[in-house]
């Protein structure tokens, strides 16, 4: 009995580390998602801090963004379980996944969740701009060009990337 469960225990510990692995990837490329997603809730906040006028365009943006970046969570889950071929693992976090349109298309067409969520991203690359996308880019430009406006938000951002970046997944 002693030496079945000895055998047992041994095949299972590559499984169990892979899974570990596997547990810290999807983790780490979360909490990138999650700093991505903060960094544009600041960035929209800030636009309309300075244009009020912004806040229907700064929502559809940061919408868009939802779906862009709840997709690529949602598809580096099931590619890390189903086909980690397509994930770019040695490069740093924020290139491990990258959907190409017809990816994104492709996905949007399967019956799961993962669809839904390609379809939504894909509905979105496919609408009609909102009117007042310039002026947000434009205010976003502004914000970029003049670091100060930006400098709590970005260094915020840096540090959690930089964190992020320093997690090891073995």
């Amino acid at each position: 009995m002693k030496l079945a469960a000895l055998v047992l225990s041994t095949t299972l510990i590559p499984s169990i580390a892979l899974a570990s692995t596997s547990s810290c990837e999807s983790e780490k490329y979360h909490q990138y998602i999650d700093a991505s997603l903060n960094w544009y809730e600041n960035l929209v906040e800030l636009a309309v801090e300075k244009e009020p006028s912004l806040k229907e365009v700064g929502d559809w943006f940061l919408e868009g963004r939802k779906h862009h970046f709840e997709l690529n969570r949602d598809a580096f889950d099931w590619y890390l379980a189903n086909d980690k071929d397509k994930l770019a693992l040695s490069l740093p976090v924020e290139s491990w996944l990258n959907l190409t349109q017809q990816d994104v298309k492709a996905l949007s067409e399967q019956d799961s969740e993962l669809g839904k969520a390609a379809k939504l991203a894909f509905d979105d690359r496919q609408s009609k701009p909102h009117p007042q996308n310039y002026a947000l880019r434009s205010a976003f430009a502004e914000l970029l060009t003049h670091p100060g406006n930006i400098e709590k938000p970005l260094n915020t951002y840096n540090e959690k990337i930089t964190a992020i970046s320093e997690m090891e997944c073995k």
